[in-house]
This record gives structure tokens, C-alpha cells and sequence, in this order.
């Protein structure tokens, strides 16, 4: 199958989850996660009408913001990695969101290297729902601090909050992690923060993601398909 196969594949997807938990498709954002993909495979994914697309690691996502740069204006780039402070710089220069911030520090940096004169930029809080010790996020019990933290810091937009569940198996068990970012972001807007974005699902437990008020699913494998990770 095609990538504009898949891409409507997973559209339709979106549209029946929604449809189960009794929403509107048009509320739920796909951001086309391209990390270890080339630019070739954006450019035919673009074609099928898809524009958010997600990267992990800072020196090949921009190396496919060069390549495309002639899509530059209709094309909206996510950091949706871990991110080190000595690379904030080129993604604060070059992104237009960021998913993964974990800390006061990194968002500070972003803050202070975005480019005059640019939008804000968009940013996520990235959360720990499942206490995994191998993911990056802040505690949930933490998250309330740095969000109202971040949420002051000029440059940037502070939207909502990003997880990566562990994996489950059923609808149920994925769903419980998901509960637990929406109920967090329910949370931080009763305490007077203005947030519109739950980035959470992927090709796996998108569904789950969408039952639980996902304004964001990040989908890779069911697009462009298995990767290849080289080292």
C-alpha cells in the first residue's frame, strides 16, 4: 500500500474512534511522525494532503526542513524527542512546536533563543504517566509547577500536555494512562492555565488516546511503516 493509503487508513481510524466517543473527527490533529524517514516520504505524505509532521532528533529533522523548504509555509514542524540544552538553539530556530519539555531549563533556553520578530512557539509538557524509568516527562505530581513556569516565558505557548504511555495490550489497560493526562490537564485548567492540547496516542492505542479526549495522535509505523534504526 501506498503512504496515501495509509494516511486514509489511519484518517478513517480517527474518525471512528471519534465517532465511538462521540466527538468530532476535526477535533483530533495527525501529526505524521517521520523520524528515520527521508524527505521523500514527507514530500509524498504531503501530497496525500497530511502538513503536521514530527521529528526525534534535532539534526535530521532539520535536515528535512532544509530539503522541503520550499513547503516551509505549509508545513508544520513538531519536536516531539528528547531534547538537550546544547541543541534548543536549532530548535528553537526551526520548529514550531515542541512536545517534550521536561524541565524549567530547557524551556527557559527555547525562550530566550527564539528568533525575534517569530510566532511563539508552540510547547507541550511532557508527562510520566506510567512511571517508566526509561521515559523522559516530569512527574505528574510536578507538572503543575513547571507548567505554571513555562506558561510566563515570552516566545513561547504554553498548550497543553504530551505522554508516551507504556505499552498495553487491551482498550481498557491503554486507556488508563490517557485518563490520567486528561484528568492532569483538567487539573492545570481549573488552576487557571489556558491549555487546548492532549498529545498522546500512536499507531498502537490511537483509539484508546481518542476515547480519552486526544486533541493530537503521533502516528508513524501505520503511515510510513516499520523503521530502520541505524547507528
Amino acid at each position: 500500500m501506498s503512504i496515501a493509503q495509509h494516511l486514509e487508513e489511519v484518517r478513517q481510524r480517527i474518525a471512528k474512534a471519534a465517532h465511538d466517543a462521540s466527538r468530532d473527527a476535526s477535533s483530533v490533529t495527525l501529526l505524521t511522525v517521520s523520524k528515520t524517514f527521508p524527505a521523500d516520504d514527507v514530500r509524498a505524505a504531503f501530497d496525500a494532503g497530511q502538513r503536521a509532521f514530527g521529528e526525534n532528533y534535532v539534526q535530521e529533522g532539520i535536515g528535512k526542513i532544509e530539503a522541503l523548504a520550499g513547503m516551509r509555509d505549509q508545513i508544520e514542524w513538531h519536536f516531539i524527542g528528547p531534547l538537550q540544552s546544547n541543541k534548543t538553539k536549532l530548535v528553537a530556530e526551526q520548529f514550531d512546536w515542541v512536545h517534550s519539555i521536561d524541565r524549567l531549563k530547557i524551556a527557559e533556553r527555547l525562550s530566550a533563543q527564539r528568533p525575534e520578530g517569530s510566532r511563539a512557539l508552540n510547547v507541550c509538557i511532557q508527562v510520566n504517566v506510567s512511571g517508566e524509568a526509561s521515559k523522559s516527562g516530569v512527574e505528574p505530581d510536578e507538572a503543575a509547577a513547571l507548567a505554571h513556569a513555562v506558561a510566563v516565558l515570552p516566545g513561547l505557548r504554553l498548550r497543553g500536555l504530551m505522554a508516551i504511555p507504556e505499552p498495553a495490550d487491551t482498550l481498557d489497560a491503554q486507556r488508563v494512562p490517557h485518563t490520567r493526562l486528561r484528568e492532569l490537564m483538567d487539573t492545570l485548567r481549573a488552576g487557571g492555565l489556558t491549555l487546548d492540547t492532549l498529545s498522546m496516542g500512536m499507531s498502537a492505542d490511537l483509539e484508546a488516546a481518542v476515547h480519552e479526549g486526544a486533541t493530537m495522535v503521533r502516528i508513524g509505523t501505520a503511515i510510513l511503516g516499520k523503521r530502520t534504526y541505524t547507528t
